[in-house]
């Protein structure tokens, strides 16, 4: 296939055939058509990560809402299964890497589709930074000779926030070579991590409840640093870092079996399951923590429950499972971020495309493309040796990221509703072996106008330059409008990239 340099994706080609072949979406086959159900429901359940995101995150939300951030959760979960729905139907119909970007072109315009590209595989880089970050809740809890730098481990104490820099770094040589070789390796590391870490959610859930030393009640009580609408706008966060990545079901599919069939499952039961654990979680931490007035709960979030609690044998073991779940999800969100730069690059939407998009035939892995996201992901966490508020900045800039550009695919989706251009024609109805696909039916409208609704809502409320929540330190104006600079500098360099090429095409 020759790829070409505009920067603009070619004209949306009919939905393709039964059979799941690429060629009538205008693409070969390049990547290894090897996941089974399992491994595509691992590749979105990995990527959340309840044990990551949830041991990552607790603290910020306990501190701003205290036990009532509990309802945050069920909240967000109800948005995310909205735009979930929209996009089961989409993966059943398009069933091609580089889900986002490849919706949001054939949906809207290729050059809105493009934006919503970049926006989103900047995003994903940003997560992947994030993640990493997550071994420094974890790792010094359970061995102090994990803190290899300084004596504090809390992440936001100045040696903590360089330690987990450190630590991330070490981590994403791992998973940088992991998606460079081979994806039997890639599935067989997050088919374990999937199974350690749903093995590990069960066991704390069940422990945390036979120490639990307050009824359900306490959810209703704030506790935090604000009131009621601060607690469940900021305590928010948490839910909405946590439950994000469930379309990574969708960026494997040139890699899935029979992939319009398994992709709109797995990106649902991946987000329920992740969804359910996820609660349980909150809830038994909130109500086994030995004391919610001491502070520790709002600094040390759930590792401290679970070392406190459960003493310091147990606690360590489980801690050492939720690194173990660290470590999947940043490989996971790597490779979401890999796939989407290969599907891009492959349009020749990206500098240096031809590289990007080269998929060796040894490895059938678009490794140039591993590296690019590893090495930026590892440039972003030196950002962490500046402040140790880099670790919220980066958490919540990822967030508001992933969900402008999740809207950027729900929002045009809407647009072909409205104008009953949707569901597409009935050449691509069926899935491989000849089932109806996945489909909304007449609930699809009110659905995708919620789904919509709720998405830009949650990413002005992430975006918003909140002081307590970005500088509460002072001095430090760019944390606090993080999120704005970092969704503006993508969008400026897109436009500046887009502007060049479309120069050089106009000079040959």
């Amino acid at each position: 296939m020759t790829v070409t340099t505009d920067p603009t994706p070619p004209a949306a080609p009919p939905p393709g055939p039964t059979d799941g072949s690429l060629a009538a979406f205008g693409y070969d086959q390049q990547l290894r058509r090897r996941m089974g159900r399992y491994a595509s429901f691992a590749a979105g359940f990995s990527f959340i990560s309840v044990l990551t995101t949830v041991f990552q995150f607790f603290a910020l939300g306990y501190s701003f809402g205290g036990p009532l951030f509990f309802w945050t959760w069920p909240a967000v979960l109800a948005g995310q299964l909205l735009v979930a729905a929209c996009f089961a139907e989409l993966a059943a119909r398009l069933p091609i890497a580089g889900a986002i970007y490849q919706w949001a072109s054939r949906l809207g315009t290729p050059g809105f589709g493009w934006y919503a590209g970049w926006i989103m595989v900047t995003g994903r880089i940003v997560v992947v930074a994030a993640a990493a970050l997550a071994l420094q809740v974890v790792l010094p809890a359970v061995w102090s000779g994990f803190q290899l730098l300084g004596g504090d481990p809390s992440p936001t104490s100045t040696s903590g926030a360089a330690n987990a820099a450190v630590l991330g770094l070490i981590l994403l040589a791992f998973t940088t070579l992991l998606n460079v070789l081979d994806n039997r390796a890639l599935s067989a590391v997050n088919t374990i991590g999937v199974t350690a870490e749903i093995a590990g959610v069960a066991l704390i859930v069940t422990l945390l409840a036979t120490h639990a030393e307050r009824d359900p009640g306490i959810t209703l009580h704030t506790g935090g640093e604000g009131g009621p609408i601060t607690a469940l706008l900021v305590g928010s966060f948490t839910a909405a870092y946590v439950l994000i990545g469930f379309e990574s079901a969708s960026e494997m599919s040139e890699e899935t079996v029979n992939p319009r069939r398994t992709a709109p499952r797995t990106t649902l039961s991946a987000l329920t399951t992740s969804g359910v654990c996820g609660g349980l979680l909150l809830l038994g931490g909130l109500l086994a923590a030995p004391s919610l007035t001491d502070g520790r709960l709002a600094t040390e979030g759930l590792g401290y429950v679970l070392t406190s609690t459960l003493g310091d044998g147990l606690g360590r073991v489980l801690l050492a499972d939720v690194a173990v779940a660290i470590c999947a999800a940043t490989l996971a969100i790597q490779t979401s971020a890999t796939r989407m730069l290969f599907s891009m690059a492959r349009d020749g939407a990206l500098p240096r495309s031809t590289r990007l998009a080269r998929v060796p035939e040894r490895t059938g892995m678009p490794g140039t493309a591993a590296v690019v996201a590893g090495v930026g992901a590892g440039l972003l966490l030196l950002l962490n040796l500046a402040s140790p508020q880099a670790f919220v900045a980066i958490g919540t800039g990822c967030i508001a990221m992933v969900y402008l550009a999740y809207a950027m695919v729900t929002g045009p989706m809407l647009v072909r509703r409205l104008r009953g251009q949707w569901p597409p024609p009935a050449d691509g109805t069926r899935d491989e072996l000849g089932r109806p696909l996945f489909s909304l039916g007449r609930w699809g409208l009110p659905v995708n106008v919620l789904a919509v609704g709720y998405g830009l809502f949650m990413t002005v409320n992430l975006a918003w330059p909140r002081a307590e929540v970005y500088d509460p330190e002072g001095g430090h104006w760019y944390f606090r409008w993080f999120t704005v600079l970092i969704v503006g500098g993508t969008v400026a360099t897109g436009a500046a990239y887009r502007r060049y090429r479309r120069g050089r095409s106009v000079e040959a």
